[in-house]
C-alpha cells in the first residue's frame, strides 16, 4: 500500500519512511505543503501522513484543500501542537486522526493500520487464495502451513495480487504501484525476476509453479485454484522479526538525526548571540523558533526526552509575540547551553531505550518508592502473577521516565497502573502533584497510593487528586498486588463495545472518532426504531443515548433497557443540550448512570466512558 508523507524535518521523515518500509508500505516524501498537494494530485495514495507546520502551505490548509477537492483517503496529522483548538481545527479540516509529537513509532504504525482498516472495511484482515495466506498486520506469508521467507518487494507484489485477485497487472503497472516517486524505477526485467523468485518459493512450499500465471501480452495474475484449507504457522517468529526490523529502522534514524542535529543547534546559538549583541531580528527569531519546534518533535520521537523538553521550552520562549527582555534572553541562553550538553551526552549515552518486542505483552506496574524492603517484596510477588514491574525511587525519576507528555515513552512499556509511595523523596506535596497529573490523562493512568499514615485528611486529598486506592504499607505484598490486579482487570479484557444512539449523524461521527482510537469498538444508530435489533446483535458494554430523538426518545430507550433482566445492569450515559434541573432529574430517574452536556468535550467524554466501564468491572469482580 502507498503512503504520502508530508514532513519538512528531513531526519524524522527518513526515519518514518524507513519504519514504514519495514511494514511493506511504499512511501513518497514531500518536504512542503505545495509539493504534497502536487503529489496527491498525480499519484493514488492509500493514506496521507501530514505534518501541521509546513513551508508554503500548512498541513491544516492542505488537508482542507484535499477534502474540498473530494479526496477520500485517510489523513493522519503529525503535530507538535497539543492544544484542543489545534486538534479541533485539524479534525474539522477533514483529518481522520492526529498524533502529537514526540510520538512512538509503534503507536504511529498501529494508528496507520487502524485507519487503513477503516478506509478499506470491505477488505479481509487476512488475505487468502487457496492454501496461500498473507497477514498484512504481521507480514506473515504461508502456503499449506509452511512459512515463505519473502523479500520486501516480493511481499508487496504478492499482496498487490491478493488485494486485486481478478486483475491482470503489467510490469509497468506493478512498478507504478510499488515504487516511490522519489526513487528511480527499475527496469521491467526486474519485475520478471521478482515474479520468478516468488514462483520458486511458492513451488518449494508445495504450490504449482504457475500459481502466479502469465497472461501473454498483458501481464500477471493469480491463477484460480480450488479452495484449500489454510492453517496457522509460526506467527510469533514473524512478529518478532517485524519488530526487530522496525527497531533497527528507528535506531538508524536516530543515529542519522544525531549526526545532523548540529546545524539546528547552530541556528539557536546564532539567535542567542544576536540577542547579546543587539542584532536579533524577526526573521532570525522565526527561523530559530522553527528549528526548536522540529527539535522538540524529532528528539522526543527518537527517545531523547530531556532534550525534547528543553527544545519545547525554547520554542515557547521564541514563539511569544512580545519582545524578549533581559531575563528571557538569559533564560534562552541557559536552555540552549543545556540542550547542547544533553546532545553531547547522547553521543555516548543515548537516553532512548528500545522497547521489548513481545507478542504477548505483560501488564506493567510502575512502582515509585525508595523503601527498598517494600519494593523487593512487591517485585517478587509481581513476578509470580505475571506483572512486569518498573521502579523509580522518587517522583523526578518517574517523570523523566514518562517524558515531557505523560505518557510518552517508558523504559519497556507505558505503565498500565502506578503504585505511589506518598512518603517518597521530594515530599508528600510533589507526590500528590504527580498523582493528579497521571489521573488527569486521557485515558487516565490509574494510581494506587500506599503509605504508613492513616489519617482522614490524607485520604480525602488522595480522592481529590484522583487516586484509585489508599493502601497501608503494613499490608502483605500479595494483598497489595490483588488491588493492582483488580484495577488492571478492565484494561486486560477484550476491547469494550460502545453503542451510540443519536439522530444527528455529525454527533455520531464525532463520538466514533473520539472512541475508536482509544481501542473501543463502536456501533452507531441514528434511527431509534431499530434500537432493540442492534442492541441484541451488538451486545454493548456501554450505551450512549441522545435525549431528544424522533419516534422514541432517550429516556424511553433507557427505561426499556432497565426493564429487561438481561440488560438492566448495562451502563447508560446520556447526551443532552438541556441542563435544566428537571431534565437531569428525569434522566437519572429513568436509570441513567451519567450525563454529558452538548457540545461534546472529547477528553471529558472519553474519561467518563473509561471510568464508567472500570466501575462496572470492579463491581462485578469483587476482591476475594
Amino acid at each position: 500500500m502507498r503512503i504520502l508523507l508530508v514532513e519538512d524535518d528531513h531526519s524524522l521523515a527518513q526515519a518514518v519512511a524507513a519504519v514504514l518500509n519495514t511494514q511493506h508500505y511504499v512511501v513518497d516524501i514531500a518536504t512542503d505543503g505545495q509539493d504534497g498537494w502536487e503529489l496527491a494530485e498525480v499519484c493514488s495514495y492509500d493514506l496521507i501522513l501530514l505534518d501541521v507546520m509546513l513551508p508554503k502551505l500548512d498541513g491544516i490548509s492542505l488537508c482542507r484543500q484535499l477534502r474540498q477537492e473530494g479526496y477520500q483517503m485517510p489523513i493522519l496529522l503529525l503535530t507538535a501542537l497539543d492544544t484542543r483548538t489545534d486538534k479541533v481545527m485539524g479534525l474539522d479540516a477533514g483529518a481522520d486522526d492526529y498524533l502529537v509529537k514526540p510520538f512512538d513509532f509503534q503507536e504511529l504504525t498501529a494508528r496507520i493500520r487502524a485507519l487503513l482498516r477503516r478506509g478499506n472495511s470491505s477488505l479481509p484482515p487476512v488475505l487468502e487464495w487457496g492454501s496461500l495466506r498473507l497477514d498484512p498486520s504481521s507480514c506473515e506469508v504461508t502456503y499449506a502451513s509452511q512459512v515463505l521467507h519473502l523479500t520486501a518487494k516480493e511481499f508487496s507484489i504478492l499482496e498487490l495480487f491478493l488485494r486485486n485477485s481478478q486483475r491482470v497487472f503489467s510490469r509497468s503497472a506493478i512498478i507504478d504501484q510499488l515504487w516511490g516517486a522519489d526513487k528511480d524505477p527499475p527496469e521491467e526485467n526486474t519485475i520478471k525476476s521478482h515474479i520468478k523468485s516468488l514462483r520458486q518459493k511458492l513451488k518449494a512450499a508445495g504450490a504449482n509453479y504457475d500459481l502466479i500465471e502469465t497472461v501473454y501480452g498483458l501481464g500477471y495474475r493469480l491463477k484460480p485454484l480450488p479452495q484449500e484449507q489454510s492453517s496457522q504457522t509460526t506467527e510469533e517468529e514473524l512478529f518478532l522479526t517485524q519488530q526487530q526490523a522496525m527497531l533497527a529502522a528507528v535506531a538508524k534514524g536516530r543515529e542519522d538525526f544525531k549526526a545532523k542535529v548540529g546545524s539546528r543547534i547552530a541556528v539557536l546559538e546564532q539567535a542567542t548571540n544576536a540577542l547579546t549583541v543587539g542584532t536579533f531580528d524577526v526573521q532570525l527569531r522565526l527561523h530559530a523558533e522553527q528549528e526548536a519546534h522540529k527539535l522538540a518533535g524529532a528528539m522526543g520521537s527518537f527517545g531523547f526526552l530531556a532534550g525534547s523538553e528543553l527544545a519545547y521550552q525554547i520554542e515557547q520562549l521564541l514563539g511569544d509575540t512580545t519582545p524578549i527582555d533581559e531575563a528571557q534572553s538569559q533564560r534562552l541562553c541557559e536552555l540552549v547551553k543545556e540542550l547542547q550538553r544533553q546532545l553531547e551526552e547522547t553521543q555516548t549515552q543515548p537516553t532512548y531505550v528500545e522497547p521489548v518486542a513481545s507478542k504477548q505483552c505483560q501488564n506493567v506496574l510502575l512502582l515509585i518508592s525508595d523503601d527498598r524492603k517494600v519494593v523487593e517484596q512487591l517485585v517478587n510477588e509481581a513476578a509470580t502473577q505475571g506483572i512486569q514491574v518498573e521502579s523509580a525511587t522518587n517522583t523526578t525519576d518517574a517523570r523523566s521516565a514518562f517524558g515531557k507528555a505523560v505518557p510518552q515513552a517508558f523504559a519497556s512499556s507505558t505503565p498500565d497502573v502506578v503504585l505511589l509511595d506518598l512518603c517518597c523523596p521530594y515530599g508528600v506535596k510533589d507526590s500528590f502533584k504527580l498523582l493528579a497529573e497521571l489521573s488527569n490523562q486521557t485515558p487516565p493512568i490509574p494510581v494506587l497510593v500506599f503509605t504508613d499514615q492513616n489519617n482522614f485528611t490524607e485520604r480525602v486529598e488522595v480522592v481529590r487528586a484522583g487516586g484509585r486506592a489508599f493502601l497501608q504499607k503494613s499490608m502483605p505484598a500479595s494483598l497489595v498486588l490483588q488491588f493492582v490486579t483488580q484495577v488492571l482487570q478492565p484494561l486486560t479484557t477484550t476491547e469494550a463495545r460502545v453503542m451510540v444512539v443519536d439522530d444527528d449523524q455529525e454527533v455520531l461521527s464525532v463520538i466514533q472518532k473520539l472512541l475508536e482510537p482509544k481501542g473501543f469498538r463502536v456501533t452507531t444508530l441514528s434511527d431509534p426504531r431499530r434500537f432493540w435489533e442492534i442492541l441484541t446483535e451488538f451486545s454493548p458494554d456501554l450505551l450512549i443515548l441522545d435525549l431528544k430523538m424522533p419516534y422514541v426518545n432517550g429516556i424511553e430507550l433507557c427505561q426499556v433497557v432497565r426493564n429487561d433482566p438481561h440488560w438492566s445492569g448495562l451502563p447508560v450515559l446520556f447526551l443532552t443540550a438541556y441542563a435544566q434541573a428537571n431534565t437531569v432529574e428525569r434522566i437519572f430517574a429513568a436509570g441513567a448512570d451519567d450525563c454529558v452536556s452538548k457540545p461534546i468535550v472529547g477528553s471529558r467524554l472519553v474519561t467518563q466512558v473509561f471510568n464508567r466501564l472500570q466501575r462496572k468491572a470492579s463491581q462485578t469482580k469483587p476482591l476475594a
